[in-house]
């Protein structure tokens, strides 16, 4: 690719600046007035609850709604992403950068003594940019951090329509494309579908790098064997079965603790950790679900380069080091009863194996 086009590529438009704010006015408008389940999240140290509208599946179907009135009515290009990609990547990529460092300023100059927005500095500079000070940074009464997973997810879903938008008026649409489309798109309205689910995870979802590898399937025609897309379907399911089925089992446990695993009354260490279904398998079993699904996204795309492979790669080494930290927060936490879990469970991710 010739460079100097790449660099025009690249540069930020007033047109993909606006194509932001107006998605994230959009969100912050409708995710305010919109009807959802008022969902409480996770006790904080000084016994607070936030509280989670989960409106997210009726914001994203009215948002479709919208786009794809205005597309038959021309208001709007259905292949603007796809046109613009690395533009909007490069503006979003600077609008990450800005947001970050405005909340580590604001929350390095916080007085507040609430969990959420009490700050945690360690003195160095980078360690509390990347990580944040904040637990739950807030603007005009939004929670942040469950604004932006949600704007990421409903993201990832434009960017997939609008490159299949491009496939079908260039003739490029192929199986391949069309395994990827069906397979992120469960996956992303499985998570608004179960939206109220994230509000009891104590971390935030890996960010989607749908953009990248839609681009590799537009860009290259690949044609996969019916073995092949037997093999990529079982694989998809299994991490789906996984994934969803472990988060859910955590989700309903800390509910009601004494509700039924697999038709069986769960099994709990010193009244706190569930030992049963996928928790009784390995510590962190949600995680090979993940590992399964960001792999089933990859290989449609083929094994002729392992350029559509950055995601399920870097997915494995941020789970891996995030493993070691949960281990080590839990570890601090339940002390005694996390000891006895591990011995009780003693494999972290992929069963027998690690």
């Amino acid at each position: 690719m010739d460079l100097n086009y790449l660099f025009i590529s690249l540069t930020p438009s007033w047109t993909s600046v606006a194509m932001l704010i107006g998605y994230f006015l959009y969100l912050a408008t409708v995710g305010s007035i919109l009807p959802g389940k008022l969902v409480p999240g996770a006790t904080l140290s000084d016994g607070t609850r936030l509280h989670y509208r989960c409106n997210g599946l009726l914001s994203l179907l009215l948002l479709v709604l919208l786009l794809g009135v205005g597309s038959q009515m021309n208001l709007v290009s259905p292949t603007a992403i796809a046109d613009r990609g690395l533009e909007l990547l490069s503006t979003t990529f600077i609008f990450s950068v800005l947001v970050t460092l405005m909340l580590y300023l604001v929350g390095l100059n916080s007085r507040a003594k609430s969990s959420s927005l009490k700050p945690h500095v360690s003195g160095n500079l980078i360690h509390d940019w990347w990580f944040g000070i904040q637990l739950n940074p807030e603007f005009m009464g939004i929670d942040l951090k469950f604004f932006f997973v949600r704007a990421g997810m409903m993201g990832w879903l434009l960017i997939n329509l609008s490159v299949l938008a491009k496939c079908v008026i260039e003739a490029k649409l192929s199986q391949s494309m069309i395994l990827y489309q069906l397979f992120c798109g469960l996956y992303i309205l499985d998570y608004f579908f179960y939206e109220e689910f994230m509000t009891s995870t104590w971390d935030i979802i890996a960010e989607r790098l749908g953009f990248m590898l839609g681009w590799w399937l537009l860009s290259n025609n690949v044609e996969l064997t019916t073995a092949a897309i037997i093999a990529n379907c079982l694989v998809f399911l299994i991490g789906y079965s996984v994934f969803r089925g472990a988060n859910k089992q955590k989700h309903v446990f800390k509910k009601d603790p004494k509700a039924p695993i697999w038709g069986s009354p769960p099994k709990v260490i010193g009244g706190k950790l569930l030992a049963s279904g996928y928790w009784g398998i390995a510590r962190h079993c949600n995680y090979l679900g993940d590992l399964l699904l960001a792999s089933s996204f990859s290989l449609p795309c083929g094994i002729s380069s392992v350029v559509p492979y950055f995601y399920p790669i870097y997915l494995l080494i941020l789970l891996i080091w995030r493993e070691r930290r949960d281990e080590a927060r839990c570890a601090e936490k339940y002390k005694d009863v996390w000891a006895e879990y591990r011995k009780l469970v003693p494999y972290r991710i992929l069963p027998y194996v690690y």
